[in-house]
């Protein structure tokens, strides 16, 4: 792997199922995986399955709040609070900061979901994509019209690929 960023989205279903075909694929060649799940809960399909893949590490669930449209302001801070939290810590595991060995690849499923309902930064998703270690391959998940100023993240040059 060389460490690129994957975006992957639309609307339909099929996201989460790319980002976790990425990471099976990546497991079967020896590479070690951290997955966090933001607007999810632990009553996912693939969360049984993953349990049984060496090599593969997904973080829980710990709260469930619910359907955002339904949050009272005082849920949404706490919503807030957990998503940034999870993202800091899956970062800091991934990249190796928290004292045991990094992960080669980090799939943060629906994080830039999160990002356009408030409960992540998304300057803090970018700055931490901009400061990543070189070998670590990245792979998001959002349903497609969500926070749309990530653009300039993945627009196309050609290749497929675009620098931060």
């Amino acid at each position: 792997m060389t460490g690129l960023i994957h975006i992957y989205h639309g609307d339909g279903k099929g996201k989460t199922t790319a980002a976790i075909g990425s990471a099976v694929r990546a497991a079967g060649r020896g590479k070690r995986v951290l997955i966090a799940r933001f607007l999810k809960t632990d009553d996912s399909g693939e969360v049984m399955g993953l349990a049984h893949v060496p090599g593969i590490t997904l973080l829980p669930c710990d709260q469930n709040f619910g359907f955002s449209w339904e949050m009272s302001a005082v849920q949404r801070k706490a919503a807030a609070l957990y998503y940034d939290n999870l993202l800091h810590m899956a970062w800091e595991m991934s990249a190796g900061l928290d004292g045991d060995p990094g992960y080669d690849m980090l799939v943060l499923d629906e994080v830039i979901g999160a990002c356009g309902l408030g409960f992540v930064r998304e300057d803090m998703v970018i700055e931490k994509l901009r400061c990543k270690p070189d070998g670590l391959e990245v792979v998001m998940t959002r349903a497609f019209g969500w926070a749309d100023g990530m653009r300039g993240l993945y627009h196309g040059n050609g290749h497929g690929q675009a620098p931060l």
